[in-house]
C-alpha cells in the first residue's frame, strides 16, 4: 500500500512549533553563554598553579564527561528536591545544559591554552602581570582562537542535545513533536518536519559562529 504524505496537518500547529523552536533556542543560548564562561573558569583552574583547584576542576570534568547527559538531568530535577533544592523543569534543564557543556568546553579551552607558548606568558610576568591579567590578556583570545571550530562544533551539539529534556517535560521542539505526533498519528510527517528544522537550526548556529568568529579575530585583528 502506498502511503500518502499530509504535512499540512502538522503545520496546523504552527504555533507549537514556534513556541517550541523559541523556547530550544532560548535553552540553547543560556547554556552556550553560561556553559563557556563555565568553562573558562574551569580551563584557568586546571592551567592554574593551584592544585586543589585543578583537582576540583579535573574531578568535575571527568564525573559530567563519563555520565550520561540524560542522568545528568534527572539528578538535578528529581534528585535536588530531595536536598531542598526544587525547581521547574525548564530551569532544572538550563542549569544541567550548562553544567554538561561546561566540562566539555574546559577540556577544549584547556588544550589551546596549552598550545600557547610558554614564552609569551613568561614574558607577561616578567613585565610586572599578575597570572590573572596574563591568562585574561595574553592566553585566553588566543586560545578561543585555536579551539573556536571545536567550541562552536560542541556548541552546535548542544542544541541537538536540547531534545532529551523533553524527558522532564520541557516543552521545546522534540517534545512538541511528540505532542504534535499524539494528535495527528503523522509520524512520518511529523518527525520530518521536526528533523528539518533542527537541520535549519544547526545551520543558522554554524553560520552565525562564523560571523562572531570574523568579528572577534579577523576583523579585530585587522584592526588592531
Amino acid at each position: 500500500m502506498q502511503y500518502s504524505f499530509h504535512f499540512r496537518e502538522v503545520f496546523r500547529y504552527q504555533d507549537q512549533l514556534l513556541e517550541g523552536i523559541l523556547l530550544t533556542l532560548q535553552l540553547s543560548g543560556v547554556a552556550i553563554w553560561f556553559g563557556l564562561l563555565l568553562g573558562i573558569l574551569g580551563a584557568a583552574m586546571k592551567a592554574g598553579q593551584v592544585r586543589t583547584l585543578r583537582r576540583i576542576a579535573s574531578v568535575y570534568v571527568d564525573i559530567i564527561r563519563n555520565t550520561p547527559l540524560l542522568v545528568q538531568l534527572f539528578i538535578v530535577f528529581f534528585g535536588l528536591p530531595g536536598l531542598g533544592l526544587k525547581m521547574g523543569p525548564t530551569t532544572a534543564a538550563a542549569i544541567t545544559l550548562t553544567i554538561n557543556l561546561g566540562a566539555y568546553t574546559t577540556e577544549i579551552i584547556r588544550a589551546g591554552v596549552e598550545a600557547i607558548p610558554r614564552s609569551q606568558i613568561e614574558a607577561g610576568l616578567s613585565l610586572g602581570m599578575s597570572r590573572l591579567e596574563v591568562f585574561r590578556h595574553i592566553v585566553l583570545m588566543p586560545a578561543l582562537k585555536i579551539t573556536y571550530p571545536a567550541l562552536a562544533s560542541q556548541f552546535i551539539l548542544l542544541l541537538i542535545a536540547t531534545s532529551i529534556v523533553s524527558q522532564i517535560a520541557v516543552t521545546e521542539l522534540f517534545h512538541t513533536g511528540a505532542f504534535i505526533e499524539s494528535r495527528t498519528f503523522r509520524s512520518i510527517e511529523v518527525y520530518l518536519v521536526i528533523t528539518g528544522i533542527y537541520l535549519v537550526m544547526a545551520l543558522f548556529f554554524r553560520a552565525a559562529f562564523g560571523i562572531v568568529y570574523r568579528l572577534l579575530f579577523v576583523r579585530r585583528k585587522a584592526t588592531s
